[in-house]
C-alpha cells in the first residue's frame, strides 16, 4: 500500500533511549573508512586519565627499550595475527538538546571544544555518534519529520538550525566520524493501538506501527537519510527503533521481534532501491529484553528469516538491564552479523561520584562491549544544561540524566566535565575508525584489562584499564619493540605507536 516517496528537499540540514534505565555480514557494506594521515609519532604516545580526578587526559611520550626485552615475566605481548572485529569508533550522542546547547555557545568556544573532542590528532578523536530520527526525550519539542500525512516529509528547525550545523562542523574536524540515526517513534498517524483491530493511536509514547503503512514508514527512513546526505551529513547506519520493548518514554513505539522482522523486509529493499549504503541494525535495547520471555534473543529470531536477514548488518544493545554476556550469546548464534553498543547514560541513579562513574563506564560501556565483539560504543549524551532537570528535555523522558558536559545556561560558556567525557576519549584516541581488534597474551595482573588494535594509519593502539587501587608496572612488547609503563591506580592508559 503506497509507493516509496521521492521528495526534493529545499531546506536541509549529529547513540538511545529513553535514556533512563527501563525495567528489568548481511546488508551491502557502506564505504570503507579512509586511512587517516600518518601521525607524527616518535616513540610511544600515552594518554592517561584517573578516577581520582587528578589526571584528565595527560599526554606523555615514552621511548622504546634498548636491546632485548629481558623483563618477560611482566610483559604483555600483542598478537596481531589474532584478529577479532573491526572498530567503527567510540563516542557520544549529539541529540537535539546537545546541539541546541552547543549552538548557544560563542562560535570560537564551540569550535575549540569540538576540536578538543573530535579531532583525531589535536584532540581525543571521538569517532562515533548517534542522533535521533525526529524527536527523542532530549529534543526541543515532540515531533517527527512527517507529522501531517497530507503534507510532504520535511526536516524541522531542530535539524536545520542545530543538529545539522553541529554535525557539519564535526565532520569538518573529523570526516570519518560514524553517524547512526535512531527513531524514538514513527509519525503518530502511522500508529495503531494493537495489531489486531488496528484502531488509531494518537499518543507520542506507545502504540504499534500500522502493518498497512510499512511502505510509507520505509519512505520516511529513506527521505530522512537522503535529506541529511544532501545537507552534507552522511548516515553510516540506522536502527529500526530505539528501545522497541519500552512502551514508556516521552516518545516511543512498541515493536516486538516479529513485527521488526516483517518491517525490515520492506525497509531493506527501500534503502537499497534508493541507492543508499546506510546499514540497517535491529533491536537497539537492553541485554535482558526487558524481562520478556518471548522476546529473548530478539535478533537471532529475526536472523532465522533469510529474507529479512539479508538486509541486516547486525544488532544494537543498551545496558539498562541484564548483563553484557548476552553479546557473546548473540555473536555465537550469528557470528557473521555485527554488534553495536548504542546507549548508556549517567544520572542521579548511578552517578555516585566522579571516580565510581569513571570505573563503571570504563568497564561496562567501553571494555565489555569492545571485548565482546561490538564495533562501537556510544554514550548518551554529549551536553545538557544546568537546569534542575538537565536538558532541554521532553516531559515523560529522562529528567534525572546527566550529560558528559554540563553547560551553564546563564552564559552558555561555563562548562563542567564529567568522567564520561574522558573515558570515551581514552578509547577513541587510539582505537581508531577502521582499526581491527587483535589479541594479547602474557602479563595481565588481577584488576587490569587490555584492548589492542592495528589501525589503518599504520599504528598500534592499546588501552589498559587498571581497576585496582594500586599502581601497576609492566612492559608492552609488539614483537619488534618493547616499552615500559606504570599504570596509575584506577586509571585508563592509552598507547599509540608506529608499527
Amino acid at each position: 500500500m503506497g509507493k516509496i516517496i521521492n521528495i526534493t528537499l529545499g531546506i536541509l540540514l549529529l547513540m538511545s533511549s529513553g535514556c533512563r534505565p527501563t525495567p528489568g555480514g548481511g546488508q551491502e557494506p557502506g564505504p570503507e573508512p579512509q586511512p587517516q594521515p600518518q601521525p607524527s609519532i616518535e616513540g610511544v604516545q600515552t594518554y592517561v586519565s584517573t578516577a581520582d580526578n587528578t589526571m584528565h587526559f595527560e599526554t606523555v611520550s615514552r621511548n622504546f627499550k634498548d636491546g632485548l626485552n629481558m623483563d618477560v615475566e611482566k610483559t604483555l605481548y600483542l598478537k596481531p595475527e589474532q584478529t577479532y572485529q573491526q572498530f567503527d569508533g567510540f563516542g557520544i550522542a549529539l541529540n537535539g538538546s546537545a546541539c541546541y546547547n552547543l549552538m548557544q555557545m560563542a562560535a570560537d568556544q564551540r569550535h575549540d571544544l569540538l576540536v578538543k573532542t573530535f579531532d583525531v590528532e589535536k584532540g581525543m578523536g571521538y569517532s562515533a555518534t548517534r542522533i535521533s530520527i525526529g524527536a527523542s526525550d532530549f529534543s526541543l519539542s515532540d515531533y517527527t519529520c512527517w507529522d501531517n500525512k497530507d503534507k510532504p516529509f520535511a526536516l524541522t528547525a531542530e535539524e536545520t538550525e542545530y543538529v545539522i550545523p553541529v554535525l557539519k562542523e564535526v565532520l569538518a574536524i573529523n570526516p570519518t566520524i560514524q553517524i547512526m540515526g535512531s527513531p524514538w517513534t514513527c509519525p503518530r498517524w502511522m500508529k495503531v493501538n494493537n495489531l489486531t483491530d488496528k484502531q488509531p493511536y494518537t499518543a507520542w509514547n506507545g502504540g504499534y506501527l500500522n502493518p498497512n503503512l510499512y511502505e510509507e514508514y520505509a519512505s520516511y527512513f529513506v527521505n530522512w537519510i537522503q535529506a541529511f546526505e544532501t545537507a552534507g551529513v552522511p548516515i553510516a547506519s540506522i536502527t529500526i527503533q530505539n528501545e522497541p520493548l519500552n512502551w514508556g518514554n516521552s516518545e516511543s513505539l512498541y515493536m516486538e521481534w516479529k513485527q521488526q522482522r516483517d518491517f525490515v523486509k520492506v525497509l531493506g529493499p527501500a534503502v537499497r532501491n534508493a541507492g543508499l549504503q546506510t546499514k540497517i541494525i535491529v533491536f537497539d535495547h537492553n541485554y535482558n529484553y526487558d524481562g520478556k520471555a518471548d522476546q529473548q534473543q530478539y535478533p537471532l529470531k529475526i536472523y532465522k528469516d533469510a529474507t529479512a536477514a539479508q538486509y541486516i548488518d547486525g544488532a544494537a544493545y543498551h545496558n539498562y538491564g541484564g548483563n553484557s554476556s548476552e553479546l557473546d550469546v548473540i555473536h555465537k548464534g550469528a557470528p557473521t552479523k555485527n554488534l553495536y553498543f548504542t546507549e548508556a547514560s549517567i544520572g542521579t541513579w548511578n552517578y555516585r561520584s566522579y571516580g565510581q562513574s569513571f570505573l563503571d563506564i570504563a568497564d561496562n560501556i567501553c571494555f565489555q562491549p569492545a571485548l565482546r565483539w561490538c564495533k562501537s560504543a556510544v554514550m548518551w549524551n554529549f551536553m545538557l544544561d544546568n537546569h534542575p532537570e538537565e536538558g532541554p528535555y521532553r516531559p515523560g523522558g529522562c529528567s534525572t540524566c546527566y550529560g558528559a558536559i554540563q553547560i551553564d545556561y546563564n552564559d552558555y560558556s561555563s562548562l563542567m566535565y564529567r568522567s564520561t567525557y574522558y573515558v570515551m576519549g581514552q578509547m577513541s584516541k587510539v582505537l581508531r575508525t577502521g582499526s581491527t581488534r587483535i589479541g594479547t597474551s602474557g602479563y595481565l595482573p588481577s584488576g587490569v584489562q587490555a584492548v589492542a588494535s592495528t589501525n589503518p594509519d599504520g599504528t598500534y593502539g592499546l588501552v589498559l584499564f587498571n581497576k585496582s587501587n594500586a599502581a601497576v608496572k609492566m612492559v608492552v612488547d609488539d614483537g619488534q619493540r618493547a616499552f615500559e609503563l606504570t599504570l596509575p591506580a584506577e586509571s585508563l592508559t592509552s598507547c599509540l605507536w608506529k608499527k
